[in-house]
Parts: C-alpha cells; sequence; structure tokens
C-alpha cells in the first residue's frame, strides 16, 4: 500500500520541483506565487514522477471538480436555478396551477433571496416536471440558445464567460499530465453535458451530477430518441456526489476540489484512498471581483467543510490573495 500524503496549510508535505510535470514554463499563470500554488504543482510533480514513492499509475490519475462555485460563479442564484426560472416563466400560461403550487411557485417570485433558497431537491422536481416529454436532444438545443442570450445580473455577460480562468488552468496542467477530469456537480447532469466541453474540456461522459428518469422511444421509423420522463432518477448533492463516483466513474478521485458543504463527503472520500492525496476548497473571498461568503450563504455554504477541511488539512484557496485574475476576459 502506498503511504498516504496530504497537503498541510496549502504547503504540499512532500515537496519536490515541479518543472518535469510541466516543461512549457508557468502552468498555473493566473495563481498568484505562494503555498497555494506550489502545493498543487508539487502534488503533480510528485505523483505523475516515475519512480517518486508517490507516483500514481495513470488509470487511476483520476481527478473530480464540483462545478457552482469551483468552476464558475455561483452567486447570486446558481446558472440552473435562473435557467429553471426563466423556464417556468415561459410555460406557466400552458400550467396555471404552478402559480400556486410549490416550488413551481417559488420560482415565479422572482425575488432572490427566496430563490436562493431553492435547493438541488427542489430544483430538480422543477426540472423533469417542466421537460417531460422533449427528448435529450431537444433539452440540449433549449439550454444551449438559452445561453447564448441569458446574462448574469451583476456582470452583464453570459454565464459560460464567468468560469475561473485559474481552475481552467488547472483543468488543462493536470490533463497535460494524464489526470482524466471529471465534474462533479449537484447539478443537473442534462443542464451540464451540452456545453461542458466547449467551456472546461470536460466531455459529456465525465459529467456526474443529477439526473432525471429517461426512456428509450422510437416515435418514427429508424429515429430512436430517449425521452425525458417526470422523474428524479438520481440526486447527486452531499453523499450522493460519493454515490455518483462510484456509479459514474468506479474509481476513488486521487484529486478533489469544492467550495462549499455539499462537496464535503467528495472530499472525505478521496482523503480516504491510500497513497498520495489532494482536497481543495475555493473559499470565496473577493467581494470587488466576484463575491464573498462562507458560513452564513444561502448559495454554496461553507461552514462544516470549513472546519473539516482544516481538520484533514486541506487547502483552501483564498481568492482574492491566490488568484491574480478571476474570469478569463480579464486577461484582455
Amino acid at each position: 500500500m502506498r503511504r498516504r500524503s496530504f497537503v498541510s496549510g496549502g504547503v504540499a508535505m512532500l515537496g519536490t520541483s515541479g518543472g518535469a510535470a510541466w516543461a512549457q514554463g508557468d502552468p498555473l499563470p493566473s495563481w498568484n506565487a505562494g503555498p497555494a500554488k506550489q502545493s498543487i504543482v508539487d502534488f503533480v510533480a510528485r505523483t505523475t514522477t516515475f519512480g517518486s514513492r508517490d507516483w500514481v499509475p495513470v488509470p487511476e490519475r483520476i481527478a473530480t471538480f464540483d462545478n457552482d462555485g469551483t468552476l464558475w460563479t455561483e452567486q447570486p442564484l446558481y446558472v440552473q436555478n435562473a435557467f429553471i426560472v426563466d423556464r417556468v416563466r415561459s410555460m406557466v400560461a400552458r400550467h396555471p396551477e404552478w402559480r400556486t403550487r410549490e416550488p413551481f411557485r417559488l420560482a415565479l417570485t422572482g425575488d432572490h433571496s427566496q430563490l436562493a433558497s431553492m435547493g438541488e431537491k427542489e430544483l430538480l422536481e422543477i426540472m423533469v416536471a417542466s421537460h417531460a416529454g422533449l427528448t435529450t436532444d431537444e433539452f440540449s438545443r433549449i439550454v444551449l440558445d438559452w445561453l447564448a442570450v441569458a446574462r448574469h445580473p451583476r456582470f452583464k455577460s453570459p454565464y459560460t464567460d464567468l468560469v475561473y480562468q485559474p481552475m481552467l488552468e488547472l483543468l488543462a496542467y493536470l490533463r497535460a499530465n494524464q489526470f482524466k477530469t471529471f465534474i462533479v456537480s449537484g447539478g443537473p447532469i442534462e443542464f451540464m453535458r451540452p456545453w461542458a466541453e466547449r467551456v472546461y474540456g470536460i466531455p459529456p461522459e465525465q459529467v456526474v451530477g443529477a439526473a432525471g428518469v429517461t426512456k428509450y422511444a422510437m416515435p418514427t421509423p429508424d429515429r430512436p430518441v430517449l425521452r425525458m420522463e417526470a422523474q428524479v432518477a438520481f440526486n447527486d448533492i452531499f453523499a450522493g456526489k460519493v454515490e455518483g463516483i462510484g456509479r459514474s466513474i468506479g474509481r476513488r478521485p486521487v484529486l478533489a476540489f469544492g467550495n462549499s458543504d455539499g462537496d464535503q463527503q467528495m472530499l472525505e472520500w478521496t482523503a480516504a484512498g491510500s497513497g498520495a492525496r489532494f482536497m481543495g476548497l475555493v473559499h470565496h473571498t473577493d467581494a470587488v471581483r466576484e463575491y464573498a461568503y462562507d458560513r452564513n450563504s444561502p448559495i454554496g455554504q461553507l461552514d462544516k467543510a470549513w472546519d473539516e477541511a482544516i481538520r484533514r488539512s486541506c487547502l483552501v484557496v483564498d481568492m482574492k490573495h491566490d488568484w491574480k485574475v478571476i474570469y478569463p476576459f480579464e486577461l484582455k
């Protein structure tokens, strides 16, 4: 059994030069120099250098990332919640009963403070009910059409422009070192798959998320489809993330990144494996460039997972101090 090692206080316990892992200069140019960046570079060097006591065989190089608040902005409302709100509003004339039926009534309020309280369970319930009968291809087109015109209420930018440049670099760095990168999100899988490859370089088969039931159908000869049903199949949040990893990936991650209490079990599962392990949390500390929130936030609450990260010596990335830029458009 390989000896287990963690990152402690943002500094890898076992450090070697990261030069061998990335010969083309700085692999993480949007990260400020410091313990957080160095711990990542050291971990990649140690786990990908053959002969190292922490070397990880290529098939075992599994890295999992939460999406909301870890790879893109989740405030003031989860992006998929904003999508669902717009969909419910566009369909309410055909479903007047939604005006008084929860959680549809909540989606129609337009009150961000109330909408922020909508959990993944309620979101998925609305998602499957409002899209029952559509094929997965039809739903993908609806998602892409919405993303093309929807704008973030504060930044007035497309939501897919509000991905974190430092995390894009980390994903690319890991893949350059033969890690397989996965999204493991509480958000609906059918919402993320249409755009994840274009935005993150993560193909649809490497997206794990909440899911509704789909059924095979043949509406016309020689034209099979997958049709969405008004039924929840799987809720991928808290312990569900570990269960989703088990059913969809089949290997325990050696690296996992999240940002909230919803990611705690995924980080615990990663930490429990043998050999070198890396667990990270993005801490939102920059109210000027993005948002600052943690323990008391209704969106992306970071409370118990923060305490657990400190106890387990996981890396907590301070957005304000560890990232030179937050969004790709800042590079222009």
